[in-house]
Order: C-alpha cells, then sequence, then structure tokens
C-alpha cells in the first residue's frame, strides 16, 4: 500500500470532513453564504497548513492542489442549504469532526514519515494536522475549543492513534498498514467519548496540607 498514494487522499477526506463541520458551525451562528465558505476553508486547512509550515514544505498541501479550495466551497454550500434538515446540527459536528480527525491524524504522520523526521515530531504533526483545523473554528466562533473540554478524548485521541502509528511500524507494519491503523484508534477512542463517555480524570484541587 502505496503512502504516497493514501496521504493525497487523507487530505482530500479531512479538508471535506472539516470543512462541513466549518460550515454547521457557521450555520448556527446564522452566517450568510460568506461566512460558511470562510468557516468551511479555516477549519479545512488549517490543521494540515500548520503542519506544512512547520516541517518547512513549500508551498503548503494545498496550493498546488487549488481543488481542495473547490471542495471547501462545494461544502460550505451545501451545507447552507441542507444544514435546517438536521435535527441535532451540534450532534453532527461532533460526529463529524471525530470522523475528520481520524483522517488527518494519520495524514499528518504520513507526511512526517515521508519528511524523516524524529518519531516525537512525527507524532505532533499527527496531533497538529488533527486538532489545529477545528481549533481555530472554535475560537474563531468563540466557542469553547472542543481539545479544550473537560472528558473529551480528543487530543488524547489523536495522540493514541499516532503512537499506534509509530508501534505498527516497529512491528514490521507497512506504510499504510500503520496509517489506517491510525486511523481505526483514534476513531474508537472518539466514538468511545462521544457514545459511551470516555474521559481522563480532570484535575481537582484539593486543599493544601499543613
Amino acid at each position: 500500500m502505496s503512502v504516497a498514494g493514501l496521504i493525497p487522499l487523507l487530505d482530500y477526506a479531512s479538508v471535506l470532513v472539516f470543512a462541513l463541520t466549518g460550515a454547521l458551525v457557521a450555520s448556527r451562528e446564522q452566517l450568510d453564504i460568506v461566512g460558511f465558505i470562510f468557516f468551511a476553508t479555516l477549519t479545512g486547512i488549517g490543521g494540515g497548513t500548520l503542519r506544512d509550515l512547520v516541517l518547512g514544505h513549500a508551498p503548503v498541501f494545498w496550493i498546488g492542489r487549488p481543488e481542495l479550495l473547490l471542495l471547501t466551497t462545494i461544502a460550505a454550500v451545501v451545507v447552507f442549504f441542507t444544514a435546517h434538515l438536521l435535527e441535532s446540527r451540534y450532534r453532527a459536528i461532533l460526529w463529524l469532526d471525530a470522523c475528520a480527525l481520524a483522517v488527518a491524524v494519520p495524514a499528518g504522520v504520513g507526511v512526517a514519515l515521508e519528511a524523516g523526521v524524529s518519531p516525537i515530531v512525527t507524532v505532533l504533526m499527527g496531533v497538529m494536522t488533527g486538532t489545529f483545523g477545528g481549533l481555530m473554528r472554535d475560537v474563531v466562533s468563540n466557542e469553547v475549543p472542543l481539545v479544550l473540554k473537560q472528558g473529551e478524548l480528543y487530543v488524547t485521541a489523536a495522540f493514541g492513534g499516532a503512537v499506534t502509528a509509530l508501534l505498527l511500524l516497529s512491528l514490521g507494519a507497512d506504510r499504510g498498514w500503520a496509517l489506517i491503523g491510525c486511523a481505526v484508534v483514534v476513531i474508537l477512542l472518539r466514538a468511545g467519548s462521544i457514545r459511551l463517555g470516555w474521559r481522563l480524570r480532570p484535575y481537582k484541587a484539593r486543599p493544601p496540607r499543613n
């Protein structure tokens, strides 16, 4: 399974699904069509753009593939005319965001592997690619970012998936299968958090000891 062929597919999928979440946030804010396109594009390409800038890739991934901007625009227009059909737009955002995370993290890991960076940087690039688009979306819309909400396995899911990919590679797995394993772990952890309430124990202040 060719990583070079898999990474563009992951990029397309993550950009599309993250763009849908951005447009849904715009619908909750009752913005016009330009606002929808802005939120869809910001969310869709945000994480991958930061990843490429940090890795020193020039130009960043969507400059060489401008059709990705068309993809975010189409996603925005579709949501603009159909968002009212959803019973719960927030629930849709949660699940679409989980799916986007599951493809964006392996995309980031794959790009980092191709760049030949260290394992810790590879994990960081996976987490960055998966989380920063949604982080930008939530900050701009003045919402508490999903990555910071108490009990959400979000960054944890991204981190777990990226580490899984490296573990599979260390066991001799093909890079393509390692990225698929990464995606599976991300979606399982994120879905468990949303559906079953899986969470890490939050910090609770205790009175100081005398």
